[in-house]
């Protein structure tokens, strides 16, 4: 286990219009406010179509993180995450998850990583930034090359 106290910076409200893509207006919110670290305690709207980390086969190595991704059309979504900023490629890696309602399937469930997505209609978030201590994601070798949540002092 890790922990850290952190300060809090600035506070947006957010939202990303019919048509737009989710990550690309994220990102350029964040470029604008220079946003290098942060969260987005809630986020709600609806997706005409996003990639979410799933499978619909067995898992070939179940401690192994799934690499693969399941695409799903017209849903209402609930998520959250974490902003921090990638020291190897020099931009914000967000790392959201979502729950969400596939309306054509009586509302049916998915809850997952969000990979991507086309917002449809609205989708309306709350970022809070984090001042200090610095928020980064590298990657982890000896752990599947996952990339994690680290704070503190920002490596070049």
């Amino acid at each position: 286990m890790r922990a850290n106290q952190f300060s809090r910076g600035r506070e947006f409200i957010f939202a990303i219009d019919h048509g737009e893509d989710f990550f690309t207006s994220l990102e350029k919110l964040c470029v604008e406010h220079e946003i290098r670290a942060g969260y987005i305690p809630t986020f709600i709207g609806g997706f005409s179509s996003a990639k979410l980390v799933g499978t619909c086969g067995p898992l070939e190595r179940p401690e192994a993180p799934l690499w693969d991704h399941v695409e799903v059309k017209t849903l209402e979504v609930l998520g959250g995450g974490t902003l921090a900023w990638d020291t190897d490629r020099d931009c914000l890696a967000p790392h959201i998850h979502v729950s969400a309602g596939l309306k054509a399937d009586s509302a049916d469930g998915r809850t997952s990583h969000l990979l991507a997505a086309q917002v449809q209609f609205i989708a309306e978030l709350v970022i809070v930034e984090i001042t200090d201590p610095p928020l980064t994601r590298p990657r982890q070798p000896n752990l599947f090359d996952v990339p994690l949540l680290t704070f503190g002092v920002l490596r070049s």
